[in-house]
């Protein structure tokens, strides 16, 4: 079909978008533009673009492509649907954690029990140690901090004991995760289960913000964000730390609460409180036929008719993956794990499910969008090196008329509907990034849905990381190398295989932009080393350090992890790399130290004197608000620096030190039995408190500090004689 006015249809979209954008707001009108734009598209290309009446080999590369098209469309109109009804649940947990705290002010023993269950399985102290006295923090009087040990390690439960926190193991691991919940819930009794895996760390108010939804006998499940105090492979490989949140901020900040707006928000395994009455009514606990049992949790709660709140706050932070490693197992299980419950009557497609969640819990996108990369990759090259074409009969004013309103339409329109959560470019290069891994385990599990193994994502020391990604590493190098070599065959006239001349420009600008997304995505592929053992966080209040000789420096500049802290300061010069000083510090106390680095930004390695302290520091950095990944960023700021990343990119391979070699530990392990362990009282550790956790003023800690630098006989310089 002719077009006379190639770019009408654009404009018409671009005006929509700006007035449901920015002019007159409204998100339906931002749903309608999309559907608009990508139905017309179909209806060309359906009607216009394929040879119907050709034989296979004419017909079998554009009828492929289309479905790939029209599958990928499918879940589009899903995501747009869910962007147009978000919810903000702020106000409800304002008014349940007012209710809550003047309950608690008049009769403590009304609240409602609560069990606080930490699953573990395989992580480091370094991780675990933080959740346990997060969860002893949590402003709550009756909450038991229960450490569910599928590894049954000695260690695990003398550290619970010391910290006062009940410890439970079972003589198996039946059904990972699910089962040691399920075991967990026949040893205890409280009348709601708060869930968080071994590395996220509630907030001290957690339980008073959610708790309060349950005055709603219908509400099952409340589930909050998964939020993280460390960045991500993509953020860390790319350099871009500081410029982009991480990539699960689209999901938990956008699409999540348009699920809740639909009543289909779903468990997301850690950082969620569930009805004890909710797991009575499914048969006792956790569904454990699939790998992903809060996704099977959330269709019984339905099916029971109850619903999954959603509080899009920030309630509980823990480690995105660590490496590029961690983070393929950990996607690749949530993939798997989104298929499998396909084949079981529990899942969407079972019975006694209405049809609009089953629509809303399909897991499709895991494939379709890894299809609709891939082809996006070889179509162009198909067609430039065999003369295959995923369209017959275009030319480039119907791809002005229909292909790009279409396409500026959906990405535009959920840019506008989620701003500051969802990237364009920065989403395509991360889907790119993970199809090569995800899409051929998706396929896979499609086939043989059975047997598969729940795989704890390795965190901290466990997470690995350093190297590089060669699977992903090879394949982008091969298709930029088939890219480049469809682009140079086609502009020697001799050899030419694109018979169309005026589509060659854009063959070749599509090539180029893929070229150019594959490059990020080899980027990402090395993997930069993390070298700090901790995590470091901003200053929220001045600290004070005070040197041997009563020398003393405050200042609010800088950071601080639980192994030390850097101290911006206008004068450095009174002291000296291993000078012995004090650091006082807000809603801790007085932590011994020695300066590791002197400069404008003074460095100091605590020197912990008091585990008390230690604990204090820990529940002081993890259980207040954390700002990390917390920047908000539009789409172009993104954009821009992604851009200047490439421009800017340096891709020299350094030399590291020759790993040492370590000597394989064989882990002891508890003898197979069922162990509960109770916690101890609350009140007996009152310092993680937050009204507790700092005993004085600033200045009377500041005092105490140079009285006890008088009283103390110790060395000046660290290892002096």
């Amino acid at each position: 079909m002719a077009v006379t006015a190639p770019f009408a249809s654009l404009l018409l979209v671009i005006g929509a978008l700006l007035l449901f954008g920015k002019v007159w707001p409204s998100r339906l009108g931002l749903v309608a533009t999309a559907g608009i734009a990508c139905l017309s598209y179909l209806r060309w290309r359906i009607m216009d673009t394929i040879p119907w009446g050709g034989d296979f080999g004419e017909l079998w590369w554009p009828v492929t492509c289309l479905a790939v098209e029209v599958f990928g469309m499918f879940d589009a109109a899903i995501l747009l649907a869910l962007l147009a009804r978000p919810t903000n649940r702020t106000p409800e947990a304002d008014a349940g954690e007012a209710r809550l705290r003047a309950l608690w002010a008049s009769d403590e023993s009304a609240l409602p029990s609560v069990d606080v269950f930490i699953a573990t399985y395989n992580e480091p102290r370094e991780v675990l140690e933080k959740t346990i006295l997060g969860c002893l923090a949590l402003e709550w009087p009756n909450a038991k901090v229960w450490v569910l040990d599928d590894g049954r390690r000695p260690w695990v439960r003398d550290l619970c004991m010391a910290k006062g926190a009940g410890y439970i193991n079972r003589p198996n691991n039946k059904s990972a995760k699910a089962g040691n919940i399920n075991h967990a819930i026949e040893q205890t009794d409280g009348q709601f289960v708060a869930v968080f895996d071994a590395d996220f760390v509630p907030q001290h108010d957690f339980l008073l913000r959610t708790v309060g939804f349950f005055d709603d006998e219908k509400v099952g499940i409340v589930q909050v964000p998964h939020s993280f105090y460390n960045h991500d492979p993509m953020q860390t490989n790319l350099g871009l730390e500081n410029a982009m949140p991480d990539d699960q901020r689209f999901f938990f900040e956008a699409i999540m609460p348009g699920r809740d707006g639909w009543n289909a928000a779903f468990c997301c395994g850690s950082n969620s409180v569930t009805r004890r009455k909710l797991f009575e009514e499914i048969g006792g606990g956790l569904p454990e036929g699939s790998i992903t049992e809060d996704m099977l949790l959330t269709l019984a709660s339905l099916r029971n008719g109850y619903v999954t709140r959603y509080l899009n706050e920030p309630l509980a932070f823990g480690l995105a993956p660590e490496s590029t490693a961690a983070f393929f197992v950990q996607r690749q299980r949530w993939a798997q794990g989104a298929i499998q419950i396909l084949y079981l009557k529990e899942g969407p497609l079972g019975p006694k499910l209405r049809l609009r969640y089953r629509f809303l819990f399909l897991p499709s996108a895991w494939i379709s969008q890894g299809l609709q990369i891939m082809f996006t990759l070889a179509a162009p090259i198909m067609f430039a090196l065999f003369n295959l074409s995923p369209m017959v009969g275009v030319d480039l004013p119907e791809i002005a008329f229909y292909v790009l309103p279409m396409v500026i339409a959906i990405l535009s329109g959920i840019t506008l509907l989620a701003p500051t959560k969802y990237f364009p470019l920065a989403a395509q290069i991360l889907s790119l990034f993970q199809t090569f891994r995800i899409l051929p385990v998706a396929l896979q599990t499609l086939v043989r849905p059975k047997g598969l193994i729940f795989k704890v994502t390795p965190k901290g020391a466990n997470a690995g990381g350093g190297g590089w990604e060669t699977t992903v590493l090879a394949a982008s190098l091969l298709m930029i190398a088939l890219s480049a070599l469809a682009i140079g065959i086609n502009l020697m006239p001799d050899y030419r295989i694109v018979s169309t001349d005026g589509l060659m420009p854009v063959v070749a600008f599509w090539l180029t932009v893929n070229m150019v997304m594959l490059f990020y995505v080899a980027m990402m592929c090395l993997e930069k080393p993390r070298v700090r053992g901790e995590e470091r966080f901003p200053l929220k209040h001045k600290v004070t350090l005070i040197g041997q000789d009563g020398t003393m420096a405050t200042s609010d500049q800088g950071d601080i992890s639980i192994s030390g802290l850097g101290l911006l300061v206008d004068d450095s010069s009174h002291f000296a790399v291993g000078d012995r000083v004090q650091a006082v510090i807000p809603e801790v106390g007085i932590v011994r130290g020695f300066i590791r680095r002197t400069g404008r930004i003074v460095g100091v390695g605590f020197d912990f004197h008091s585990e008390e302290l230690r604990d204090r520091l820990i529940v002081s950095l993890f259980t207040n608000p954390i700002g990390i990944n917390r920047q908000s960023a539009s789409a172009s700021q993104v954009t821009h620096a992604l851009l200047r990343r490439l421009w800017e990119a340096d891709l020299r391979v350094r030399q590291t030190a020759a790993p040492v070699e370590e000597v394989p530990v064989v882990e002891q392990k508890l003898e197979p039995a069922t162990r509960v362990i109770a916690p101890t009282a609350i009140g007996m550790r009152p310092y993680l408190r937050p009204a507790a956790a700092f005993s004085g003023t600033v200045e009377e800690e500041i005092a105490a500090a140079r009285e006890a630098i008088v009283l103390e006989q110790a060395p000046r310089r660290v290892g002096e004689r």
